[in-house]
């Protein structure tokens, strides 16, 4: 299905005086332009910045969440030569010592003796830090900046499930970044590589599930980034599909179809419209499980990490063909 999906093109609150969404927040914008005002509501708020780095040689993930009735910071790494992986997560009950902030470009600082992780924005970009003094028996530590180049568009959409449920999620990829990984006596070096960013904001159901998928990287001469998902917004009228090519987003107003064995997450998936603007298979090449089961917290994630190649069709009609861009794939099943 197509939608008619309203472009948005100046500043506007998520929600109103009473904490019900706002009629003119929804739509989507080609920048970040909510402010996420969410009152009342517990234990339905959720709130979540997620960064993700990529390279040629390994992942890295650092996340700062609130659901009102936990607070979660988690950490993982994957180096894709050896297949070593650890991921590390450290929870407050009733969000203690988390505080995100409403817009996309605010700060977020969590600090724990076994987890501390700020994301500080500036002018030309934002300043990942993250310390961990038991990381698998080792020392991480991460410092990284990543590059908002001028004029860059970015992925910014709500979600109306209700009055009194929605979402405002900013999904920025092709992010430049630069600086280092250090785990033990082991240094990576991020240059050549792309953050993406997955913000969330919003007032959700108890029982939810979605697909999301999402890459960065450079074919062909062109930087290529694809955000595309399924599940949680369907029949919502708007969808949270875009490209991103040479930092032009082009919103993708038709669904986009997740084809793959639930029972085999490792076999190739795919993924297209009935129009053809996406046509793409993705490769896994790893896959993570995290499952949680905390009081009423519910979830499990199969993150597959992988390739992705393909075309896409850009709002001018122009089509490009890439090949191995990494990224991930993931179904994910929440009782929360």
């Amino acid at each position: 299905m197509a939608y008619s999906e309203r472009e948005l093109t100046a500043p506007v609150n998520l929600c109103t005086e009473k904490g019900t969404l706002n009629p003119e927040a929804v739509g989507w914008s080609r920048h970040p332009l909510h402010t996420c005002n969410l009152r009342g509501r517990f234990p339905r708020k959720k709130r979540w910045n997620y960064w993700c780095i990529t390279t040629r040689d390994f992942l890295f993930s650092a996340t700062v969440s609130d659901i009102d009735y936990l607070g979660l910071a988690f950490v993982y790494f994957l180096d894709f030569r050896t297949g070593y992986f650890h991921e590390k997560t450290v929870s407050t009950l009733l969000g203690r010592g988390f505080d995100l902030p409403p817009t996309a470009d605010g700060d977020v600082e969590f600090v724990s003796p076994g987890l501390t992780a700020s994301f500080l924005n500036h002018d030309q970009g934002v300043k990942i830090s993250v310390d961990i003094p038991a990381f698998d028996g080792k020392v991480l530590t991460a410092r990284l900046e990543v590059s908002r180049p001028r004029d860059h568009e970015t992925l910014n959409v709500v979600i109306p499930w209700s009055r009194r449920q929605f979402q405002f999620t900013s999904k920025q990829n092709t992010l430049p970044v630069t600086g280092t990984v250090q785990l033990g006596d082991a240094v990576y070096d991020a240059r050549g590589g792309f953050a993406c960013l997955d913000l969330g904001r919003g007032i959700w159901p108890f029982s939810s599930f979605w697909n999301w998928a999402s890459a960065s990287g450079v074919s062909n001469g062109h930087t290529i980034g694809l955000n595309f998902g399924a599940g949680w917004t369907d029949g919502t009228g708007l969808n949270e599909n875009g490209i991103c090519i040479d930092g032009v987003l082009t919103k993708i107003h038709e669904d986009v179809v997740f084809a793959y064995d639930g029972k085999n997450l490792m076999a190739p998936w795919k993924m297209h419209t009935q129009d053809g603007q996406v046509d793409i298979t993705f490769v896994p090449f790893f896959q993570r499980t995290a499952k949680t089961d905390v009081w009423v917290l519910r979830s499990e994630v199969h993150q597959m990490i992988g390739r992705f190649s393909g075309t896409v069709v850009d709002g001018k009609g122009q089509k490009y063909t890439f090949r191995d861009i990494v990224g991930w794939a993931e179904e994910h099943f929440a009782r929360w």
